[in-house]
């Protein structure tokens, strides 16, 4: 039987913190390097311009024009496709405006993911693959599966799942796990 595997779409498919960064430096006039604000800048901004920063997220076009994070990460997940059922799992309850944009995006980078393996939620435990790829402890502490924290500065020190950092070291891994 196939085994299932669900991927996060922020920051392990798309650079959700380059574009939240560039839209912060632009509205606000602030000169962020991406390095800081995903490494914990975006915490320190006064509650005002983080509650204004949300908003800019359910902007019809915020989402659609987000960069992939690794240029692997499209041939890595075709190849995963041939031996595993795909699902893309994607928070997104907190912004209800970005759907049309995240499945704009998501069609136009991995058009070959079963459009019925693309599921829209808020807290990823209702997920029941036997992986979960995520950027987030808080998610896959919910997940009831196997889960695969993708290597961010903010989750350094988060221990406890297994830790990729790339697509490439994905790859390796689930091909590793189709021989055991």
């Amino acid at each position: 039987m196939r085994k299932s595997i669900a991927i996060d779409m922020d920051q392990v498919l798309a650079n959700f913190y380059k574009k939240l960064c560039a839209t912060c430096n632009e509205r606000f006039g602030t000169s962020y390097t991406d390095e800081e604000f995903i490494g914990g800048t975006r915490r320190n901004l006064p509650d005002e311009q983080m509650k204004k920063l949300y908003g800019f997220m359910n902007e019809a076009d915020f989402f659609g024009d987000l960069e992939l994070l690794d240029q692997d990460a499209i041939e890595v997940v075709k190849n995963l496709q041939e031996h595993y059922d795909i699902f893309i799992a994607t928070a997104a309850m907190e912004v209800p405006g970005s759907f049309n944009a995240k499945y704009d995006w998501l069609e136009r980078y991995f058009p070959f993911i079963n459009k019925q393996n693309i599921v829209f939620c808020g807290t990823k435990s209702v997920i029941h693959t036997d992986y979960l790829i995520d950027d987030s402890p808080y998610q896959l502490e919910a997940f009831k599966g196997t889960g695969i924290l993708y290597s961010m500065p903010y989750n350094q020190t988060t221990e406890g799942f297994i830790r990729m950092n790339n697509w490439k070291e994905i790859e390796a891994y689930f091909q590793e796990q189709l021989i055991k």
